[in-house]
């Protein structure tokens, strides 16, 4: 798609939007619920996409992508009339007599920018938020997963007419022609790399961005925690996608006395949940692409791999791997791994390793594996993350309950459920003043009993 195109279609979604047609609970409703149901007829083709573009099997893409995307439309259908309310907020005494109260109003015409990894939940998902708060989209899915891409296209055309919610497809090209337009809001998940370049050129128009990057997330194991549990719901995070999710454990770190055993445990698991040959495994998942594989091949030392460490690059393979006897000075610490390669250091002392985390940029998620409340508490305390869980992992995302989002060079902003519909939403602060009086203590001119009644009034 051409600038010139994409410059038409965004003045028909601003003169859609300013229509009002976006605006009523009836047309977000009627809208959220065609979604759910072209979402729930095109089920196999996703699927199918899935599959085609990222090895999914047909269980873990219902369950982490069509699925999670469902769950999210449902809420809003059952939530939306409660969030669209104006929401009543005490006024103080000096501004009697008036109503106070936050309004929320979309933004406009928004770009929802998309990652190649979870193709239709980190497209759909705030779509679904964008379409709830009452904006217009442009989504632009990643080049990355084409298949998927297609789907959706072939999902939003048959639901939406292009002035409401539009699809551009294609790679760099689009999406820098994309940035160069003046947007009223701009959602973007993907790397800190891009994210940079994105909430660059929204500073040009001075455009409000969500960021949904990603980071180095620690998984802390501590010597309380039961290790047959920690390393089932480890390996299960870890290896989930091939190990491509922005919120996998990245790393290990854990308590040198418990090491031993908790390697052990972790390569039971594996076997257990990915058989003796998971590169024979047809539900274990792909690398996406040549480019991406042989950048994790290149992070694998073999001197420290306790198993795994094989690839089939024809197929984009790669084993689930363990290393041991890592160090921060290792290839594979000194980038985000996003792959199916689980480092794991060690510590005698938590507090020295707690303000070692914190040393670095603060990462998407935190996990920690632990039965002592006090330590809980102190590394909730200490480390600053996005989000994470307490004795598992990935699993607070799946919520529409709760935000979804990072902090520092991990995002900013969130999403998912309220905080997605806020995050499309600009919650406007008004006073309704009564006409039928008028205190006269602001208006000059100001005397000592004016004064003396405004320090009354505002102490």
């Amino acid at each position: 798609m051409t600038e010139m195109e994409i410059q038409t279609i965004l003045k028909r979604q601003r003169e859609y939007f300013a229509a009002g047609h976006t605006l009523s609970a009836d047309a977000r409703l009627a809208a959220l619920k065609k979604l759910k149901v072209s979402l729930q007829t095109h089920e196999a083709d996703l699927a199918r996409a899935l599959h085609q573009d990222l090895g999914k099997s047909e269980t873990e893409s219902y369950m982490c992508e069509t699925g999670l995307t469902l769950s999210e439309a449902s809420w809003m259908i059952r939530h939306l009339r409660r969030l669209m309310r104006e929401r009543t907020v005490i006024t103080p005494l000096a501004q009697f007599a008036a109503r106070s109260f936050r309004s929320p109003s979309p933004y406009g015409n928004v770009l929802i920018m998309s990652p190649w990894n979870y193709p239709v939940l980190l497209t759909l998902d705030p779509l679904i938020d964008a379409i709830a708060a009452g904006n217009t989209a442009i989504v632009k899915p990643s080049a990355y997963a084409p298949a998927t891409a297609a789907v959706l296209k072939e999902i939003l055309e048959e639901c939406f007419p292009p002035e409401y919610v539009c699809v551009v497809t294609g790679g760099r090209a689009e999406n820098q022609a994309l940035l160069r337009q003046k947007f009223d809001m701009i959602f973007f998940t993907g790397s800190k790399a891009v994210g940079k370049e994105v909430l660059r050129c929204a500073a040009e128009h001075l455009t409000p961005a969500v960021l949904e990057l990603g980071g180095k997330s620690p998984c802390i194991v501590e010597k309380s925690a039961k290790i047959s549990l920690a390393a089932k719901r480890i390996v299960f995070g870890k290896y989930l996608n091939c190990g491509q999710t922005c919120v996998a454990p990245d790393y290990i770190l854990c308590d040198e006395s418990i090491r031993d055993q908790l390697l052990e445990a972790i390569r039971k698991e594996i076997t257990a949940q990915f058989g003796a040959e998971p590169l024979a495994n047809a539900h274990y998942g792909k690398i996406i692409n040549e480019k991406h594989y042989h950048r994790l091949m290149g992070l694998i030392d073999p001197a420290k791999v306790v198993c795994g460490g094989t690839g089939d690059e024809a197929a984009q393979r790669i084993a689930p791997t363990v290393m041991k006897d890592v160090t921060w000075e290792d290839a594979v610490m000194g980038e985000e791994i996003f792959g199916p390669i689980l480092p794991v250091l060690t510590y005698t002392d938590l507090d020295a390793a707690l303000a070692q985390i914190e040393a670095h940029p603060h990462p998407l998620a935190l996990y920690l594996f632990s039965e002592n409340k006090a330590i809980q508490r102190k590394v909730l305390d200490r480390c600053h993350f996005g989000g994470g869980c307490l004795n598992d992992t990935i699993i607070h995302l799946a919520t529409s309950a709760m935000p979804f989002g990072g902090v520092g060079e991990s995002g900013m902003g969130g999403y998912h459920g309220k905080a997605g519909f806020e995050a499309f939403s600009h919650l406007r602060s008004i006073v309704d003043k009564k006409t039928w009086i008028d205190m006269p203590v602001r208006y000059q001119p100001y005397t000592k009993a004016k004064d003396k009644m405004l320090r009354f009034f505002l102490q």
